[in-house]
C-alpha cells in the first residue's frame, strides 16, 4: 500500500473546487495521512477575534488538495474511505457571522433589520476526555460536550470546467457540512475530470444536525484515508449523481440544493434509485419501500446551497454489496494500514 503525507503549506490551500492544480498525484488504493486548516484558515483563536476584523472573504474554507487520482476518468467512481479524523489542535472556533446562518436575515433573505452581533466563542479540547467544552458567553455556563470529529467539506472538481467556491455543496459534494461524514465511512462521488482532482477540508470537531448559526466547532485536523477507484461500468455500476455515503449500518444520499425542499427532493431521488440498484426494484416499489424506512438528518441549512440526507438502515434491508463490496473492503484495508 502506497502511502503519503502531506500537510499544506497557506500558499498551498485551495479555494474551491475546480479551477486549481493537483498538489499530488496518487493511485488508487493510497493511504493518504493529511492535515486540514479550520474554515476560519486559524484566523480566530479568542474570543476577541472577530469575524468581520479577521476573516479575509472569499479567503475561508481552506482545503487540503487537490489530489490527481492515476485512471480517473468521467463516469468512474471515486471512493474515500476515512480511517481516522483526529483533532490537530487543543482549541476550536465558533462564531456568529453578519447575514450568515440560518436564523439570521442573509443576502439572499434580505430584510431590513440589522445584522445579529458577532460572537466568537472557543472550545478547549480534553483528549482523555474525548469533550470540548461549551463556555457561554453571557453567563457562567459550562458544558463538556462528546467530540465527534468530522469533514464538512468533501469533493472533487465540478464539470464543464466550473469552478465553485469552496464553501458551496452541489453534486461534486463539496461543503455538505453533514455530521455523517466521520471515521468509518466511505464517500462515493461521480467524477467529472481526469484525475478528479478530490479534496477535503473544514474539519469539525463536533456540529448539530442543521449547523443553525452557520459554523460548527471548527477546527484543524489530522486526517487518515483511503482513496479507491470504481470505472464507470463495472458490474453495471454507474456513477451517483449526488454524493453517496456508506457506513457499517447505513447507505446515505446527499441532496443541495435551494429551497432546503429540493435539497431534500435531490436525495430521496438518488435514493430512490440507489435502492433500485441494490434490490432489483421497479422506482415505484423503492418509492414505496423508502417513504416507510427513511430517516432525513439534516447537513446544512446556512450554505449558498442547503443539503439534507437520506438515511436508510442497512438492518431494514436484505444483505446488500452497494459498489460491489468496496465500504467493506475498504475497512479491511484500514484495519490493515492501522
Amino acid at each position: 500500500m502506497d502511502v503519503v503525507e502531506f500537510r499544506p503549506t497557506p500558499d498551498q490551500y485551495a479555494w474551491t473546487f475546480g479551477g486549481v492544480p493537483p498538489v499530488a498525484t496518487v493511485k488508487p488504493g493510497t493511504l493518504l495521512k493529511l492535515w486540514t486548516e479550520d474554515a476560519f484558515a486559524g484566523r480566530l483563536r479568542t474570543v476577541d477575534d472577530l469575524p468581520s476584523m479577521n476573516l479575509n472573504m472569499p479567503d475561508v474554507n481552506p482545503q487540503t488538495g487537490p489530489f490527481y487520482v492515476e485512471g480517473a476518468e468521467p463516469g468512474d467512481t471515486l471512493a474515500v474511505h476515512f480511517v481516522s479524523i483526529e483533532p490537530a489542535r487543543d482549541w476550536a472556533a465558533s462564531s456568529t457571522i453578519p447575514f450568515f446562518g440560518g436564523l439570521s436575515s442573509t443576502d439572499r433573505t434580505a430584510m431590513l433589520q440589522d445584522p445579529l452581533p458577532e460572537r466568537t466563542w472557543i472550545y478547549h479540547l480534553n483528549r482523555a476526555r474525548g469533550t470540548v467544552t461549551f463556555a457561554a458567553r453571557g453567563g457562567e455556563l459550562q458544558i463538556d460536550l462528546p467530540i465527534d470529529p468530522m469533514h464538512g467539506t468533501v469533493g472533487v472538481a465540478p464539470a464543464a470546467r466550473e469552478v465553485r467556491s469552496s464553501l458551496v455543496p452541489d453534486t461534486f459534494g463539496g461543503n455538505m457540512d453533514t455530521p455523517e461524514m466521520r471515521a468509518g465511512v466511505t464517500c462515493y462521488l461521480g467524477v467529472n475530470v481526469e484525475g478528479a482532482l478530490f479534496s477535503i477540508g473544514d474539519g469539525h470537531y463536533r456540529q448539530g444536525e442543521g449547523e443553525s448559526c452557520g459554523t460548527a466547532v471548527e477546527g484543524a485536523m489530522n486526517t487518515t484515508l483511503l482513496v479507491e477507484l470504481i470505472k464507470g461500468g463495472a458490474g453495471g455500476v454507474t456513477a451517483p449523481a449526488w454524493p453517496r455515503i456508506e457506513s457499517d449500518d447505513a447507505i446515505m444520499v446527499v441532496g443541495s440544493a435551494r429551497p432546503l425542499e429540493d435539497a431534500w427532493r435531490a436525495s430521496q431521488v438518488e435514493m430512490v434509485g440507489w435502492l433500485s440498484e441494490l434490490l432489483g426494484l421497479d422506482r415505484l416499489d423503492a418509492y414505496q419501500l423508502l417513504t416507510q424506512i427513511a430517516l432525513c438528518p439534516l447537513a446544512n441549512v446556512c450554505d449558498s446551497n442547503y443539503s439534507a440526507v437520506t438515511k436508510v438502515e442497512k438492518a431494514l434491508l436484505p444483505p446488500v454489496r452497494a459498489f460491489d463490496g468496496m465500504h467493506s473492503y475498504l475497512r479491511e484495508q484500514a484495519a490493515t494500514a492501522s
